[in-house]
């Protein structure tokens, strides 16, 4: 049937085209199903092919060459089926080549060095489309029928006619499309031919290798630092892949200047440490060394000095220095310019690749949907009957079920944190009993691992496992809500079940985050009378300089942990998969196999397509912007991530899955509001962060109020005695019975410290909150509205100042409009006019002979 050339993509004749690829078990070989079940099964798969056939495919079946049960039927679409679906489809096809002038950008000399070599991929000539219809076919710029529809267009329009054709009534209820027969195990594969080896360019001459092309300038690790060839991306896969890619790409590049800034802001963290005056005082034997802590749990903890707190302070500075707040402020302005330039290259790209009005006029209803329309309703704008799956009350009760599902499933996700918190105060309790931590002790280690250390990195670690975990119980969760939904088209299923997932995996991600940010530590009471969670477990508190350095921890352990999880899992896992199936095909045959042959041994695709991609990319999105206060490295390492995460993704399409299915897209669908919402969050979260989170506040409070009178001694602002005035005093008599430490108190001191504005025993208001108290939370909230307010402004300028639509695009779109008005409605004017002509001459001349024949 190919003649041992592996490379063929067409049918034994050599003239026509494969668009598609069926795969069965010959029933007459099937050992596991009942010979009942054999028999309807090839029934209903004759009637299926039958009725392609009907439909105006051509189908030819050969049998594997590896294994004697598989046979593949190939697909092909005729030029008429073509024209006719095209039309169906509402399919942009080219009128005429673009005449408008490009101008290059000033910068373009520099992104030539990034591009991929013209003389290997050569750019796509640009024409102006319009929707097809065969009446108009001789306006179309048609120069070969062969190569007037691509081959992802071919490929586009036989699935939308596999997923339509029926196989069965039962009850009067049609059953229909190739996504059902592969889920009954009628068919164990459809999909349409990568075009050759990605390893070599193809035996064959008609084929231009486009795979190879794409491995080789795209998803080979060499090109790690080049742009990426999108048109090309696009003609090979469709839209829908196209701009994801786009999408990543531009997100990735806008990650630079990000990445640039925070790790100039580190590196001011780290060059001011040294002048960090607060630390020196914890870290100083004379100031630091004096101060005893109380304990921080009941009984079993102990009191102990302030400078194993030494190295933590040390780190701290580094974070919680005037640095983060400048890239806190900088991070809310760059995420808008981050959204509204992608909105101006999103449309850009929509007028290139045709997708401008795909919603209002391609998308068609899912077959899932049209398989359920039983009830008769009358549509109010054309007042005639159509069919629906499900009345008012039925929709309502789905919807109220839905939401139902997704709020138990969040407060699922809320239990599980609550379970880590909870381990968090119970471990606290046993590494405070154990970890080396009294005040004579000086081992090395006392330095580094705290209870508060080895709790923060225990906890974040068993964070990660159970986020992990529970990831895949939601996915599965989420599309069973969605299923049962049942949403009427395929972008609308898409963005519902994006909801769904993002709102699951927003909880699952971020609980943890926010707990440590704006929870831990704020809720603790003092010593003698503590706050208790449950009732049961004394809060948490932070350490001295904060939860900062905790929140740091936490985001390092799961962005770093996610990241390697994820490429671990989308990598390794199809290469194994792969390298098993190849092995077990040659271990049968050592003969020549065909290239569809080849491309079923290849992972598919999931019915989610790019889901999971865009989700992780958002996921991170979201870590880089909300909590970049604590973080200034977070950019930095989501751009390394991304830059192999482009190649990952593009070495695991063109190498490890079969073809996808091309599909259109007009944009990135919900995922663009979601990172808007993200945006607006971000402000907000990194202002807090930065005012309850960190101590720079008090710090600046300390600076300008309290370190020169009235109610400092200093003659001159300074952060000098910052921690002995942020320590406030308890008299160990306090203690109630159930919070006593068992262990002997050192020395011959009656007071301990622990962190608060508090006023000190023997005060006429002791352990109340003291006049510090009130200066920095009047502070706190006047800084988070200033800062909220000045970058909600500065964010609401650039909105208005950065349109959605180059003006050079709005240009295209109207002469492209132009055009099709003047080809396609001016073509059938004169055809009229002609007609019309045509039949007044005959008239005129009628006439003229009836008066000539009465004069004579």
């Amino acid at each position: 049937d190919f003649d041992d050339k592996p490379d063929s993509l067409f049918f034994s004749d050599g003239q026509r085209r494969i668009d598609f690829i069926l795969v069965y078990e010959d029933e007459n070989k099937k050992i596991t199903h009942k010979r009942s079940d054999r028999k309807k099964q090839k029934r209903k798969r004759q009637v299926y092919e039958s009725n392609l056939i009907n439909n105006g495919l051509q189908l030819e079946a050969t049998r594997s060459v590896s294994d004697e049960k598989l046979i593949f039927v190939k697909v092909h679409a005729p030029w008429e089926v073509l024209c006719t679906y095209a039309e169906i489809m509402h399919i942009k096809l080219p009128l005429q080549p673009n005449d408008l002038k490009t101008r290059n950008s000033a910068f373009s000399w520099f992104s030539r060095l990034f591009r991929v070599d013209e003389s290997i991929i050569k750019p796509e000539q640009e024409f102006f489309t319009a929707p097809f219809q065969k009446e108009h076919l001789s306006n179309f710029y048609v120069q070969d029928k062969d190569t007037f529809f691509n081959p992802a267009t071919r490929s586009r329009i036989v699935h939308f006619i596999l997923s339509r054709v029926e196989y069965a009534t039962k009850k009067n209820v049609k059953r229909f499309g190739i996504n059902k027969l592969l889920d009954s195990g009628i068919y164990k594969a459809a999909f349409p031919l990568h075009d050759s080896s990605f390893r070599h360019p193809s035996t064959d001459p008609k084929c231009p290798s486009e795979r190879h092309l794409l491995y080789k300038e795209w998803a080979h690790p060499k090109n790690i630092f080049k742009l990426q060839p999108l048109d090309f991306i696009r003609k090979y896969y469709g839209e829908k892949i196209g701009i994801y890619f786009a999408w990543l790409g531009f997100y990735t590049n806008m990650l630079i200047v990000a990445a640039v800034v925070g790790v100039g802001c580190f590196l001011y963290g780290c060059l001011t440490r040294n002048n960090c005056t607060w630390s020196q005082e914890v870290c100083d034997p004379n100031i630091g060394g004096n101060i005893i802590m109380c304990p921080q749990c009941d009984k079993a903890c102990t009191y102990w000095n302030l400078t194993i707190t030494c190295e933590s302070s040390k780190k701290l500075c580094i974070f919680d220095s005037f640095g983060t707040l400048v890239f806190a402020v900088f991070m809310g302005i760059w995420v808008t310019l981050f959204l509204e330039f992608w909105k101006r290259r999103q449309a850009e790209l929509e007028y290139e690749w045709d997708t401008v009005e795909y919603l209002e006029q391609e998308e068609q209803v899912r077959p899932e949907y049209e398989a359920r329309c039983t009830h008769i309703v009358v549509n109010e704008i054309t007042q005639q009957e159509e069919h629906v799956p499900y009345t008012t009350c039925g929709k309502c009760i789905r919807m109220t079920f839905c939401t139902s599902a997704v709020f138990f499933w969040i407060l699922l996700i809320i239990a599980s944190v609550i379970g880590v918190i909870v381990y968090r105060l119970s471990v606290f309790l046993v590494f405070s009993a154990t970890l080396p931590r009294h005040i004579s002790e000086t081992e090395a280690i006392r330095k580094y691992l705290t209870p508060q250390t080895a709790t923060s990195v225990t906890a974040s670690l068993i964070s990660f496992i159970v986020i992990m975990v529970l990831n895949v119980i939601y996915e599965k969760v989420a599309i069973l809500i969605t299923d049962f939904e049942l949403p009427r088209t395929q972008t609308e299923y898409e963005n519902s079940l994006t909801m769904k997932m993002f709102l699951f995996q927003f909880v699952n991600y971020y609980s943890s985050c926010f707990y440590i940010a704006f929870f831990k530590g704020k809720f603790v009471g003092h010593p003698g009378n503590p706050v208790y969670w449950l009732g049961k477990y004394r809060n948490e508190e932070c350490d001295p300089g904060g939860c900062l350095l905790e929140l740091t921890t936490q985001l390092a352990i799961i962005v770093g942990g996610k990241a390697l999880w994820n490429n671990i899992q989308e990598v390794l896992l199809p290469w194994v998969k792969n390298l098993i199936g190849r092995h077990c095909a040659a271990a049968g045959s050592e003969k020549v196999v065909p290239r569809w042959e080849h491309d079923y041994h290849l992972q598919p695709i999931g019915k989610l397509g790019l889901f999971y991609e865009y989700l992780e990319m958002v996921i991170q999105f979201g870590f880089v912007t909300l909590f970049v206060a604590s973080f200034p490295l977070g950019p930095l390492l989501a751009l390394i991530n991304n830059m192999l995460e482009i190649r990952l993704d593009a070495w695991k399409l063109t190498t490890q899955f079969r073809r996808m299915v091309p599909q259109k897209a007009q944009d990135i669908g919900a995922w663009q509001p979601i990172m808007q919402g993200i945006a607006i969050l971000a402000v907000v979260t990194n202002a807090m962060i930065i005012a309850f989170t960190s101590d720079m506040i008090p710090r600046l409070v300390y600076y300008w109020s309290f370190s020169v009178p009235p109610y400092g001694s200093h003659s001159s602002h300074t952060m000098k005695g910052y921690i002995n005035n942020t320590l406030s005093v308890f008299n160990i008599s306090d203690f109630k019975n159930a919070s006593k430490p068992l262990s002997s108190w050192f020395g011959n001191r009656t007071t301990c410290r622990y962190r608060d504005f508090r006023y000190p025993p023997g005060h006429q208001h002791q352990y109340e909150h003291n006049i510090y108290y009130w200066h920095v939370i009047a502070a706190k909230l006047a800084f988070i509205i200033v800062m909220e307010h000045i970058i909600y402004f500065v964010k609401f300028i650039i909105s208005y100042l950065i349109p959605d639509v180059s003006q050079k695009t709005k240009s295209k779109v109207k002469r492209e409009k132009y055009l099709t008005q003047k080809l396609l409605h001016e073509n059938d004017l004169k055809v009229v006019k002609r007609t019309m002509g045509k039949i007044a001459h005959k008239i005129i001349k009628g006439v003229d002979g009836t008066f000539q024949h009465k004069i004579e």
